[in-house]
């Protein structure tokens, strides 16, 4: 599309109705919520099985909720709800029915990001802590600590995969990308990469909730402190949220001067 700088819309506000349901009715069309399901009931059935064969292991909940739910899950389900929520109505040409508004792009984009953020907490955030709870049950934190831990880096990664959405074209592909290879593989090895790590970020609030000693005997320890990790994901959130409504604002509609 092409674009320009033009008059700001007229219509404010942090949140709209209308756009909200227009985003939950595309997230959770045919398609997509084959795979907003699918992933949530592996890890669900995955943890039952484990738990029903080797019993409470501590450990092994660390590896299965931590190591595949919030290291691989929860970035795929970012993808899926963050791309999803506005890269194919600018892929079909559908939003230009939207910016021909006079909603604020800002708002869109607010608004678009929050319904992504609610879905990813919603299948990947409370069952990564589902998983700790069935594994582990409630003789320790580690429930609420993958539950809150998920849900943190869901948000954060919402905002990031929208904003990917609305940049390129190939919101899909460079979104696994990032999830695969950067999260999964070099934030998760590198040092230094690990520093710049949705993924880390939400560990040091996974750590501090189920305690230092047991996050180390459990290797949850994150590469970051709680005093890094917080800023930084709001940082991002905010950050990514408010870019990709300044780039809405640059969509010109056609037959516009």
């Amino acid at each position: 599309m092409n674009t320009h700088t033009g008059h700001a819309p007229t219509i404010g506000g942090p949140f709209n109705m209308t756009v909200a349901q227009l985003t939950m009715r595309g997230l959770l069309g045919r398609r997509r919520i084959i795979f907003l399901l699918a992933l949530p009931a592996l890890l669900l059935s995955l943890a039952i099985l484990i738990r029903a064969l080797a019993g409470q292991d501590d450990e092994v909940t660390a590896g299965v909720a931590g190591g595949l739910g919030i290291a691989v899950f929860v970035p795929l389900m970012g993808v899926i709800a963050g791309t999803g929520a506005i890269a194919p109505e600018i892929d079909d040409g559908s939003i230009v029915y939207l910016l021909a508004k006079p909603l604020s792009r800002h708002t869109m984009a607010t608004t678009k990001a929050i319904v992504a953020m609610a879905t990813i907490v919603l299948f990947s955030g409370v069952p990564a802590g589902l998983a700790a709870f069935l594994m582990s049950g409630t003789d320790n934190d580690l429930a609420l600590g993958f539950l809150v831990g998920a849900s943190v880096a869901g948000i954060a990664y919402g905002a990031v995969f929208l904003l990917l959405g609305v940049v390129t074209r190939s919101a899909v592909l460079v979104g696994l990308l990032y999830a695969l290879v950067w999260e999964t593989v070099v934030g998760s090895f590198i040092p230094g990469a690990r520093t710049l790590s949705i993924s880390q970020w939400a560990a040091s609030v996974t750590e501090a909730i189920v305690g230092e000693d047991v996050a180390d005997s459990l290797g949850l320890e994150s590469a970051v402190s709680l005093g890094v990790g917080i800023p930084m994901l709001v940082i991002v959130t905010v950050g990514a949220t408010w870019y990709a409504g300044h780039r809405l604002r640059t969509i010109r509609l056609s037959g516009e001067e």
